[in-house]
């Protein structure tokens, strides 16, 4: 297990897991492990989390002061950008460029809908303050002045806001104006939180710049009252200030977390993936399958190692920071179903949450979900128990169907069946985008199941994308939490260089100083370094890993090479390469989680139901399922 890091040196490892319906934890000393499902708590997730560390401790026969090291994974982040739950915040922005977050890219909402719009920026336009000042690619074209900077202060004053953004023009070049500024911000109004451009993302293109450090300011006061919080609880309850999960796959200290909100976004899913590509280590590709309460989340791993990318976009709001590659659809076991003003059946985007949930929890649910279809068809038994205490109604699943078959002029278990088909053709296409989308045939990939629905819907997923094997972990209802104890430390750097390959003395010196900067942070560390690249006089670029370890710039280029034809089918060995920007990763202390084997026991063969504690497991018709040696399954499509 991961060395614990608290200097108390206790012996038992945590990590909890909040979702959108219930809140998981595991816990193991080492030698035994435990498990603990509670209801998430909507309005302060952090009760939850105690609940949670409360409960499975009592399972293990721990008490708090055994615990050496508390990993935690959230959606606090996920949940404010999608309900608009921002902190009021100001941009402050090179003058004439105080548009650049409604102005956007230019582009439309959707292409043949002028109905449609895109949502409203992080940061409001009577919220930007411009300030005189100017730099070009080649340096200051405007000083910042001394009055600039005085106006500037005072007019991010009287908003009344509690946190600003500062981003300027080719700071990710030239950071001093934008240093200067935040210095003054800082000692002048030491209730904000500044966000800074070239701390955030050092990197080209204005926008994606602005908007990502807009996010970082207006989260990360909501974040830091969540984590403050907690951490008062945790030391109330006698354990570890816990350490956070980011979107790039890695713990970062519970204080790093609350100064920078954004890395954090993707904090839940990436834990599940983590605990995934541990466990799809043995395969050559895998895609992992997170289905909860609110929402499906899926990703692509190749050799144990899950893909990554620059950024991703929630709500509408692009974020490009370094980030686990996670496709997130709005289907889960609280989806709803609803028919059309075409009378056609749909499922989702609105969820039942937590509470009330779905009919069959018996919280007042009225209308019909994903969970309640399940119920109905007998995939889910009515006698498990949920989240300790949760039984299932099947009269109350019964009477929700039955009201939506009556709207589609269905019976109730066709309506039902097609509550679960057009669920799965959702999760499917969520699928492709991480595989075929990215030039991968997922057919020959074992699909990875878990989360508190994901084994359920796993084989007729699969079957859709035409992948023939579905691993189910013994922990798949928690593996997320699970996941949180097999994670190690991550920290990224990235830098805009805009140089040739050619120009090999400059990229390597900007490649040491990089690894210094993370390796700093992470001292013993593994360090990999990569490079988004591109054909001089292309607009876009390709991220490629840079073999070697940042050292000889042939090595780049054929990488390079070899991963345009893969992407596009064609290559231009003869075309000089331009490296846009710099990235580099330091990671420590991650743990591998066992591998399980097959046993000799004869295989469960569909249509069938394999109960697990946390998950139950659908076996499709035309499916075998075999037992694993922890107890979990490993399914094939007969031929």
């Amino acid at each position: 297990m991961i060395r614990p890091t608290d200097s108390r040196g206790g012996t038992v490892q945590v990590g909890v897991d909040v979702g959108g319906t219930f809140t998981d934890a595991v816990a193991t000393d080492g030698e035994r492990l435990a498990l603990a499902k509670v209801p998430t708590v909507p309005d302060d997730q952090s009760v939850g989390v105690i609940d949670a560390v409360r409960a499975v401790l009592a399972h293990l026969g721990a008490s708090p002061d055994t615990v050496g090291r508390f990993a935690h994974g959230m959606t606090v982040g996920t949940n404010a950008l999608l309900e608009q739950r921002l902190a009021p915040a100001a941009l402050v922005a090179t003058r004439g460029h105080g548009d650049v977050l409604e102005l956007r890219r230019q582009n439309r909402a959707d292409l043949y809908r002028l109905d449609r719009h895109h949502p409203p920026p992080p940061i409001p336009h009577e919220r930007v303050v411009e300030v005189a000042e100017r730099c070009t690619p080649d340096g200051v074209l405007i000083p910042l002045e001394d009055d600039a900077v005085a106006a500037t202060v005072a007019a991010v004053r009287d908003l009344d806001v509690d946190a600003v953004a500062v981003c300027l023009l080719f700071s990710f070049a030239h950071p001093a104006h934008e240093h200067r500024l935040a210095d003054a911000l800082r000692h002048e109004l030491p209730h904000l939180h500044v966000s800074v451009s070239s701390e955030v993302l050092p990197e080209i293109r204005e926008y994606e710049r602005a908007v990502t450090t807009a996010v970082d300011a207006a989260l990360t006061p909501v974040l830091r009252g969540y984590l403050r919080a907690l951490a008062d609880r945790a030391s109330e309850f006698g354990v570890p200030e816990p350490e956070i999960m980011q979107s790039n796959g890695g713990l970062i200290d519970l204080p790093g977390a609350a100064d920078h909100a954004s890395r954090t976004v993707l904090s839940g899913p990436a834990a599940g993936v983590i605990g995934a590509a541990a466990l799809g280590a043995r395969f050559p590709m895998a895609i992992t399958f997170d289905m909860g309460g609110t929402s499906c989340d899926v990703a692509l791993v190749q050799a144990g190692r899950p893909g990554r990318t620059g950024g991703t976009v929630i709500n509408g709001q692009p974020l490009h920071l370094p980030m686990l590659d996670v496709v997130t659809v709005s289907a889960g076991g609280g989806s709803i179903g609803w028919a059309d003003s075409g009378a056609a059946l749909r499922v989702g985007p609105r969820s039942a949450g937590a509470r009330p949930g779905p009919a069959a929890y018996g919280h007042g649910g009225d209308r019909a979900t994903v969970t309640d279809a399940n119920v109905v068809l007998g995939r889910l038994p009515v006698d498990v128990t949920l989240g300790g205490d949760l039984h299932l109604d099947p009269v109350a699943a019964a009477t929700v169907i039955d009201a939506l078959a009556d709207e589609l002029g269905l019976s109730r278990d066709d309506c039902a069946l097609g509550i679960i088909r057009v669920a799965n053709q959702e999760m499917a296409r969520a699928v492709r985008r991480v595989s075929v989308e990215r030039g991968i045939d997922p057919r020959g990939a074992a699909v990875i199941a878990f989360g508190g629905a994901g084994p359920l819907h796993a084989c007729e997923v699969a079957e859709e994308v035409g992948a023939r094997r579905v691993i189910v972990p013994a922990t798949a209802g928690m593996l997320a939490a699970r996941g949180l104890l097999a994670a190690g430390q991550r920290r990224d750097a990235v830098h805009t260089v805009l140089l040739p390959t050619s120009a090999a003395d400059d990229l390597r010196a900007e490649t040491a100083r990089l690894i210094a900067q993370v390796t700093a942070a992470l001292p013993d560390a593994r360090v990999t370094v990569s490079a988004d690249c591109r054909y001089v006089g292309q607009r876009h670029s390709l991220t490629v890993e840079w073999p070697g370890g940042g050292h000889d710039t042939t090595l780049l280029e054929a990488a390079f090479h070899h991963a345009h034809h893969d992407r596009f089918g064609g290559s231009e060995p003869d075309h000089p390469v331009e490296m846009v920007s710099l990235r580099v990763a330091a990671e420590r202390g991650a743990t591998p989680l066992p591998i399980p084997e097959r046993t000799t026991a004869a295989p469960v063969v569909g249509p069938a139901v394999c109960r697990m504690d946390g998950a139950t497991v659908w076996v499709a018709d035309g499916w075998r399922a075999h037992t694993t040696s922890d107890g979990g399954f490993d399914l094939e499509r007969e031929a």
